[in-house]
């Protein structure tokens, strides 16, 4: 398998990425980073972290947080988040994309309040998991952890009573669903208005307060979000940049490097991290 060294990206920058036979994983992502660091962005998919060497600082929904030895970090889908590295040397990360057959969305409110899991046991089964998904012919002993990492994730996240929402949180909820329905298509502060009858600055803030990104950058990552699944699908960077609604092809390189740290070309061909 081909493998991206450092200086194939970011400076210090290593990466595999790969989209397993294993139902419910969309993309398993491992990376070594330096100096490289993770600007807001959000993804569709549930994120789950370990950390194997070093440690990452990273803000989520307005606080920081942190990857020390043993944690299993756990990020919902569509809440801005960030990252750098917060020792010397950089860090060492695997982490599994999840779609919502594991987790549901009720799940998302207790993740914002406790993503990162002092648990040896699941710090242990995710282990397990990423080393069978590097396995050919391992696809049943890697649904079997995953379905044993999913039991032990609910157990931690049952969620408490749910607040009401404030109407600047309704704003920000309803311009995020737009948002996500017309992730290729766009859609503009007018027509944002038009649907969602609110002034424009004032729409704008409330979902950046709402959330910790500006609309045109939660956009963004939504696409490159996509653009990922397609890369590990095998199609090619032009071709992909149209399906998710780049301008063209450099316009997709440009803001796929700076959320992953690599080009498009790049993360294709990472299938193996050295």
């Amino acid at each position: 398998m081909a493998a991206v060294r450092n200086g194939a990206g970011a400076p210090g920058t290593a990466v595999a990425a790969w989209r397993p036979a294993v139902p419910g994983v969309v993309e398993v992502f491992h990376a070594r980073f330096t100096e490289y660091a993770y600007p807001m962005h959000v993804h569709e998919a549930w994120t789950l972290l370990i950390v194997d060497d070093g440690a990452v600082r990273y803000d989520l929904d307005r606080h920081e947080h942190g990857t020390p030895h043993g944690t299993v970090t756990l990020l919902p889908p569509h809440v801005p988040h960030n990252g750098s590295p917060a020792t010397p040397g950089g860090f060492r990360k695997r982490v599994l994309y999840l779609d919502g057959s594991r987790l549901g969305d009720d799940l998302i409110g207790p993740a914002v309040d406790r993503p990162d899991l002092r648990d040896p046991v699941l710090r242990r089964r995710v282990g397990q998991l990423h080393t069978a998904l590097v396995r050919p012919g391992e696809e049943l002993e890697a649904e079997s952890r995953l379905s044993l990492i999913g039991e032990r994730l609910h157990v931690h996240l049952r969620p408490a009573d749910a607040r009401p929402a404030r109407p600047d949180s309704v704003l920000a909820r309803r311009l995020r669903e737009l948002l996500d329905e017309r992730v290729v298509q766009g859609l503009s502060l007018a027509e944002a208005t038009a649907l969602v009858p609110a002034h424009p600055a004032h729409l704008v803030r409330a979902f950046s307060g709402a959330y910790g990104i500006a609309p045109h950058q939660y956009l963004m990552s939504r696409r490159v979000d996509r653009a990922r699944r397609l890369l590990l699908a095998g199609r090619g960077p032009a071709d992909v940049a149209t399906a998710t609604g780049f301008y063209d092809q450099a316009h997709l390189t440009r803001h796929f490097k700076k959320l992953v740290g690599v080009t498009p070309g790049r993360y294709r061909t990472s299938t193996e991290l050295t």
